[in-house]
């Protein structure tokens, strides 16, 4: 069946209308944030305190847009007699944004959780050499990074909260047990301090008992 002719043109000024008669809908920004989903890839945020500079992040990236430099430090032994450690302490950790391509490696190996996605998409620069960002500016991405989501109801808890609440547990536990044993200790010594004081016995004392007194009354052989 042939085509009507003009169907076309109708069908296009069919479209035209139906956009016409919806409301118009402006994102106002940047006077108004958009609503960005909960898994937006932004920008890496870094959380240094969980940082050990372990350099997975570093030798894993495949465009090596990831700096770090350290030095180590000596700790003095925690009890007397042990050994001294030594430990790395992060001195610069940049992230250049002119070639990272947001692939996310670097976060998914991180063992320690030092590397989030936040969602932050406002750092455009004018220079590109000013998009190598410092561990400073990571550390202020690291407060839009969104709360994790909740678990499914049957889900399992996972290890590293259940480890820290069997820690946690353990210790109140041995606090409790503590505070238990000088609350005894304390009951006993109370005990002691009330009870009346004895008069000390001449054998306890060390000294000689004294004669018996004699029972009163005529004695044998006397008349």
């Amino acid at each position: 069946m042939a085509p009507i002719p003009g169907s076309g043109l109708a069908k296009g000024l069919a479209v035209t209308l139906r956009t016409m008669t919806k409301k118009t809908v402006t994102a106002q920004y940047p006077d108004v944030q958009p609503e960005l989903p909960p898994r937006t890839r932004g920008v890496i945020a870094l959380f240094e305190e969980n940082c050990t500079v372990c350099m997975l992040c570093a030798r894993e990236c495949p465009d090596w847009c990831i700096y770090i430099d350290s030095h180590k430090e000596t700790v003095p032994a925690a009890v007397p007699g042990g050994r001294e450690r030594s430990r790395n302490v992060l001195d610069r950790f940049a992230i250049d944004f002119s070639l990272c391509m947001y692939c996310g490696i670097c976060i998914e190996v991180c063992p320690f959780d030092a590397l989030f996605w936040t969602p932050e998409f406002e750092y455009a620069e004018t220079d590109i050499h000013e998009l190598t960002h410092e561990r400073d500016k990571l550390r202020e991405w690291m407060w839009t990074v969104p709360a994790p989501p909740a678990l499914d109801p049957g889900a399992e808890e996972p290890k590293e909260i259940a480890a820290a609440r069997k820690t946690a547990d353990k210790l109140a536990a041995e606090q409790a047990a503590q505070a238990e044993a000088e609350q005894s200790a304390e009951a006993e010594r109370s005990a002691e301090a009330a009870q009346p004081t004895q008069p000390a016995r001449a054998e306890d004392a060390g000294q000689p008992e004294p004669p018996a007194t004699p029972p009163s009354g005529p004695q044998e052989g006397q008349s």
